[in-house]
């Protein structure tokens, strides 16, 4: 809570995360074990903290966030800052408002320290020397990083290779924190070492990754912490949105439209899910994911592995199929082959609207967004943009005044390359 005055702290930090599984259209369809082998649901036991376990299949609305927790939540810089674009709502001549929830203030330059750090936290007080996880473009990987640093444990993060590769000034933060990075797919596991056998060249994927990372965790006796998709990291998340809620009541405004992009689904759940259980009033909701990693248009509702190995309980998702490699695309945290199954759940219930867009218009949305307001959005967010942009145009020609208000999951300043690989492709109009 350091240089952050308390009567604010008070006024917006939550002192508990929001649970939206009680509050889902239907049942949530539980987690399931495959008809042969072993039980994956009790392997879970050996995997994660006990207290992250406990989380994932609570049913409570609320669950208390513990007090160090906060004071690690105010050491990295909570609550975050709510922002109005007025930049980009002059340039687009639009009479919409425009608000984004900046994740990118935090120290790693993204919202994924919110459910590192509890995580993290849960492991210490289990007495864990190493905490161990898997990262795509990073940001998840860096979170780690420093949660462990915080708690003084040591962390160690399978980075999936293409992002290993390209995003050398990632991998560096991660180690400046105290991690050991490793390329997945690697030869420290059985399982890299199938992969490699296969196909030496092979890019990787998150799913791999988290094969890896799970493989690791149980033949060291460490703790796995988990990035994305399993519902406990959402909740974890929902202190996004749980914020939000509070800077919105204290200027007078209420979103119509709420924007996020999707990988597993953490920061759109953090901040929509406190909107969607507390406060829907007949809002708009809408998920954007990457249309070279199409799971909406292309994915199916099923039960499906969070990992390629097959070795996390099977979860009722939609998914590309746990064997699905994307592109090496310019969004890593994008790149992930299924969805949150509350998420999932959500999107089939049409509580939600879900759209795709391609890297050329996420290119544009991040160049006018950085013009205009001064902060380069990561690759990821910028899907959140572009659709934002879409938004506020509509609305000009309608003569409608919406308030939208989407989440800026992070900043893009670690993603300057695969931007200048853009600028190269698309020019800079």
């Amino acid at each position: 809570m350091v240089n952050i005055p308390k009567r604010y702290l008070d006024e917006i930090l939550p002192s508990y995360w929001y649970n939206i599984i009680p509050d889902l259209p239907k049942p949530l369809p539980p987690p399931m074990d495959p008809e042969n082998g072993s039980s994956r649901i009790e392997l879970l036991q050996k995997i994660v903290p006990r207290e992250i376990l406990k989380q994932q299949f609570t049913i409570e609305r609320y669950v208390k966030i513990p007090e160090d927790v906060l004071e690690k939540y105010g050491i990295v810089g909570r609550p975050t800052p709510l922002y109005r674009a007025i930049g980009l709502e002059r340039y687009l001549d639009t009479p919409a408002k425009i608000y984004f929830k900046y994740e990118g203030a935090l120290p790693t330059g993204s919202h994924k320290i919110n459910t590192a750090i509890p995580q993290v936290y849960y492991a210490y007080i289990e007495g864990v020397e190493r905490v161990v996880t898997e990262t795509g473009a990073g940001q998840w990987g860096s979170a780690v990083a420093l949660a462990a640093s915080l708690y003084r444990i040591l962390s160690i993060v399978f980075m999936v290779r293409v992002s290993y590769e390209h995003k050398p000034s990632r991998r560096a933060l991660m180690e400046f924190y105290g991690a050991e990075v490793i390329p997945s797919p690697s030869k420290l596991t059985n399982f890299g070492r199938e992969i490699l056998s296969r196909d030496p060249e092979n890019p990787g994927s998150l799913g791999i990754a988290i094969s890896e990372a799970i493989e690791y965790t149980l033949s060291h006796g460490y703790r796995y912490v988990i990035g994305s998709v399993l519902d406990v990291v959402l909740l974890h998340q929902s202190i996004i949105g749980l914020e939000t809620i509070k800077q919105m009541e204290i200027i007078g405004e209420e979103p119509d439209v709420i924007v996020a992009c999707v990988g597993g689904g953490s920061n759109f759940g953090g901040l929509a899910y406190p909107y969607i259980g507390l406060r829907n009033n007949g809002k708009r909701f809408i998920a954007v994911a990457s249309a070279e990693v199409p799971k909406f248009s292309k994915g199916v509702y099923t039960y499906d592995y969070p990992d390629t190995a097959g070795i996390l309980p099977l979860l009722k998702m939609i998914t590309l199929g746990k064997d699905f490699i994307s592109p090496p695309i310019y969004s890593g945290g994008l790149r992930y082959h299924g969805l949150a199954p509350s998420l999932s759940l959500l999107a089939r219930e049409g509580v939600i609207e879900c759209t795709e867009v391609s890297e050329r218009d996420v290119y544009r949305a991040a160049r006018i967004f950085a013009e205009t307001q001064g902060i380069i959005p990561a690759p990821e967010s910028a899907h959140a943009v572009k659709v934002v942009i879409d938004i506020a145009l509509e609305a000009k020609k309608r003569n409608e005044k919406p308030v939208i208000l989407f989440n800026m999951s992070g900043h893009g300043l670690l993603d300057i390359e695969n931007y200048r690989s853009m600028m190269i492709r698309y020019g800079k109009g």
